[in-house]
């Protein structure tokens, strides 16, 4: 796919692909939350036994590399479906969290 990517566009991917098989059934928050765990600890097992050093080199290694690369993906997917069905604008929300945080953390 050549065209911008956005969010907006992604999301209406995923609602395609999940539609064109039936699974919205499925694609309760809770059933969404629970994937969205296990992708991000498949993503974590990548990292888990790596040095320090080692996960900053970790896309280095072309098999790693597509895994994680997949593994984000996954999380990413989840992430939007579930943003999707609570209707939560997910950069909104990162938005409005980088303000709060930057009054709970003030820069030195």
């Amino acid at each position: 796919m050549t065209e911008h990517l956005d969010v907006a566009k992604l999301t209406r991917r995923l609602a395609e692909f999940a539609a064109a098989r039936n699974w919205q059934q499925y694609h309760t928050p809770k059933n969404l939350v629970s994937a969205l765990s296990v992708e991000a600890s498949e993503l974590v097992e990548i990292f888990q036994w790596l040095t320090p050093e080692e996960s900053t080199r970790v896309m280095d290694d072309p098999e790693r590399a597509h895994r994680v690369r997949d593994e984000v993906a996954d999380v990413l997917a989840y992430l939007l479906q579930l943003c999707e069905v609570l209707g939560i604008d997910p950069l909104a929300a990162l938005d409005a969290k980088i303000d709060r945080n930057e009054g709970r953390f003030p820069a030195p």
